[in-house]
């Protein structure tokens, strides 16, 4: 693990990814890493970042605790990858919560902290890093969900916020075109993942018999996405918001059987 302090400007591209301590975020830090970055591991639990860290098996990593929806721990998290790194080329923001209730249970504070985690701290992390993003002609990655793209019952929180995470995405991908910095999302279904592992079994039976693969994304696939996004093979792609869900979209979410 890298020390603070000792910054090598020229030593390689740098990639920031929050959320990094299981789940996308994890499997996206160790494919950026094979894929030859210095990563930044950002997340809310020290334990859970070393370990991707201990897993990634390189030197060129940071981490860096950091609540993403605190600007001044966003900014501090930035401010360490700059002395550390000396650069940054590569936002992916993985980080977010879920909830789900009847829309008439729902709260207005979970409501601001779905918005919170999933919206704002997208916001705070882009705008902090956006100075190095344009210096280098970087590329941002924001991981959604199908969730975004239409509704579901008993999501209207989480769905508003990645359906707010899409535009966001295209919004900031026409207005940073002409300043080098791409601006892409990845749409996943049905992920495993520590977040998805106390959904009720009835409850994830259903979601595969919508899905035509006919089952749950392993986090490598959506990191697989995310490394073609931020490579060279899609130097002219930005705006895109790409489903990885197994068909789940191109069947309009209908169950596979009849």
């Amino acid at each position: 693990m890298r020390t603070p302090g000792l910054v090598e400007r020229d030593a390689g591209p740098v990639a920031v990814v929050t959320g990094a301590g299981s789940g996308i975020g994890r499997a996206t830090a160790l494919r950026l890493a094979a894929d030859g970055f210095r990563v930044t591991l950002a997340g809310r639990r020290r334990s859970a970042l070393q370990e991707t860290a201990d897993l990634i098996r390189a030197p060129d990593t940071l981490v860096t605790p950091c609540d993403v929806t605190d600007a001044a721990a966003v900014k501090a998290m930035v401010s360490a990858t700059d002395r550390t790194f000396g650069r940054i080329d590569v936002v992916v923001n993985n980080a977010g919560i879920s909830f789900s209730s009847a829309f008439d249970l729902v709260t207005l504070t979970a409501w601001r902290q779905v918005m919170a985690a999933d919206v704002e701290s997208v916001v705070l992390v882009t705008q902090a890093a956006l100075p190095f993003l344009l210096e280098h002609g970087g590329s941002v990655v924001n991981v959604g969900s199908v969730a975004g793209l239409g509704g579901d019952a008993g999501m209207t929180g989480y769905n508003a916020a990645k359906g707010a995470l899409v535009n966001l995405t295209r919004s900031l991908a026409v207005e940073l075109a002409g300043r080098g910095v791409r601006v892409n999302a990845v749409a996943p279904s049905l992920t495993s993942t520590d977040a998805t592992a106390d959904i009720p079994s009835d409850d994830i039976a259903e979601f595969l018999r919508r899905i035509p693969m006919g089952r749950a994304a392993e986090p490598a696939e959506i990191a697989d996405v995310i490394s073609f996004l931020v490579g060279q093979d899609a130097r002219f792609v930005t705006g895109v918001v790409l489903p990885v869900d197994g068909g789940l979209r191109a069947g309009s979410g209908q169950p596979r059987h009849r």
